[in-house]
């Protein structure tokens, strides 16, 4: 994969060849970037899929299925449900299952697509470019406009307007901080905790100023960087992609030899009266639209992010000289060298191998899952307690997932070892609500017989359920070794 030249529309280094990133310049300073969007037909259609991905984004905590959010990330419970599914500790294999299915999608979506997702589905792209960046050019007006304020003298033309902008700013920070923050505690909770004292939360407030903060340094100075330098998904894309993988590319073999020329110029090239050259005029639209500042001319580069802004300013372009689109278009590095496309090849077959195994496993595992989810485990402190009339009492914990949309009940007894009994904290049976975890403690006292030949002694308790479901555990009892 080629890397990416600094666009050579900027003057000061037309004349070097340097490889360096295209948001630094010569001397490793931040060059900022005034990306000029260009209103074509990819745009207008990424701009309906990136604020349906925002509402989605903003539903999905809100809406509920099964009386859960459709998407909730309980890290205090340990819990993550989504759409209705709920995986708990005791899932390592579902959740194995599931990251398994996510990066294989991702490895086949690339090898397939390129990095469509970047462009038309990652949130930095879809916040950056369809919130962020239309309030800067509503407030600070268009590119041009903006990068001769800024790099001339404050005034309070200047001023009024960077204060403006950066307040509206930190209110979609904030608003996207608390959406995202809801993913992982809850509307209601969040709706409880920002009407009531900052003091009874504290925690939650500083979580939400110090995602608020981030979300406002990403989106209002750190930018299109996050692509650039920080994102580890262009950095895999040169393992991910091959050959056949669809790309933005420019054709060369059609725009080159590349010129500065007008439509009459062109005109005479096609009556014969001039010597023809490539279609590329050299206009520099698609680098002046890009948004992460490459020359898509050079070749691919990792910087760039499918977004096809690119293509919508050179299709204009090319509307305005008589060409024919598609000299910046969706292709692959076999197709501009005139060899066929194979969407089925080794990596593919292997991706899609991989995928369906993974999916059938996981569906498979998912509906077998049984309906209560029965743990025994001890309870921390002193190993065992050797009471007055000389018994031994080991303390436990009884932890029982209810993974079914129906209230339950479950009675705790002990079956072995012979003699036992079973001193329950609390009334039994217990009532354990839908999709809910119900915990209990208990000691068991055993006679100090038990440990005559080892210091541990094997129990087996009995779990029954309402419903009749039985479930059978076993747990090491300890004891005193003599």
């Amino acid at each position: 994969m080629a890397s990416n030249f600094v666009p050579a529309s900027d003057l000061d280094i037309l004349e070097s060849p340097e490889e360096i990133l295209s948001t630094l310049t010569r001397d490793g300073k931040r060059r900022w970037l005034y990306p000029t969007p260009e209103k074509g037909r990819f745009w207008h259609q990424r701009r309906i899929l990136g604020w349906a991905l925002i509402a989605l984004f903003v539903a999905l905590p809100i809406v509920r299925i099964n009386g859960k959010p459709a998407v909730f990330l309980d890290v205090v419970q340990r819990e993550f449900t989504f759409f209705g599914f709920t995986f708990y500790p005791t899932d390592t294999f579902l959740l194995l299952l599931f990251g398994i299915a996510a990066l294989t999608s991702i490895a086949l979506l690339t090898a397939l697509l390129g990095r469509v997702w970047c462009g038309w589905g990652c949130p930095q792209t879809v916040y950056l470019e369809f919130v962020f960046r239309p309030i800067e050019r509503l407030i600070e007006g268009k590119e041009h406009v903006r990068k001769r304020r800024n790099e001339g003298p404050w005034s309070f033309d200047k001023a009024w307007r960077k204060a403006l902008k950066w307040g509206v700013y930190a209110v979609f920070s904030i608003a996207v901080a608390h959406v995202f923050v809801s993913y992982i505690v809850g509307w209601e909770s969040l709706l409880d905790w920002m009407t009531g004292s900052p003091f009874e939360h504290w925690g939650f407030f500083v979580l939400m100023a110090g995602t608020s903060a981030l979300a406002l340094f990403d989106f209002g100075f750190f930018r299109e960087q996050m692509c650039t330098i920080v994102c580890p998904y262009a950095r895999f894309q040169s393992v991910l992609l091959d050959e056949d993988s669809m790309i933005v590319s420019y054709d060369p073999n059609r725009g080159e030899p590349r010129s500065k020329r007008s439509k009459k110029t062109i005109e005479q090239e096609e009556a014969g009266l001039m010597p023809s050259k490539g279609d590329c005029i050299d206009c520099f639209a698609c680098v002046r639209t890009c948004p992460t500042g490459i020359d898509i001319r050079d070749g691919l580069q990792m910087e760039c992010i499918a977004c096809t802004q690119c293509i919508d300013a050179c299709d204009t372009i090319m509307d305005r000289i008589g060409k024919p689109r598609g000299l910046i278009r969706y292709t692959s590095e076999h197709a501009l060298e005139d060899q066929p496309t194979r969407i089925a090849r080794p990596r593919t077959v292997l991706y899609s191998v991989l995928l369906l195994a993974v999916t059938v496993m996981f569906t498979v595992a998912l509906t077998t899952r049984g309906a209560y989810d029965v743990e025994v485990g001890r309870v921390t402190g002193m190993p065992f307690t050797e009471l007055p009339d000389g018994q031994i009492a080991n303390r436990v914990r009884f932890r029982v997932q209810n993974q079914t949309t129906q209230p339950t009940a479950f009675s705790v007894e002990v079956i072995a070892p012979e003699g036992a009994s079973l001193r329950v904290g609390g009334r039994q049976p217990i009532q354990v609500a839908p999709r809910d975890l119900g915990r209990v403690e208990a000691f068991v006292v055993v006679p100090r017989t038990a440990f005559s030949n080892a210091a541990q002694q094997e129990a087996q308790f009995r779990v029954v359920f309402e419903d009749g479901h039985e479930e059978t555990l076993t747990f090491p009892l300890l004891g005193p070794s003599r």
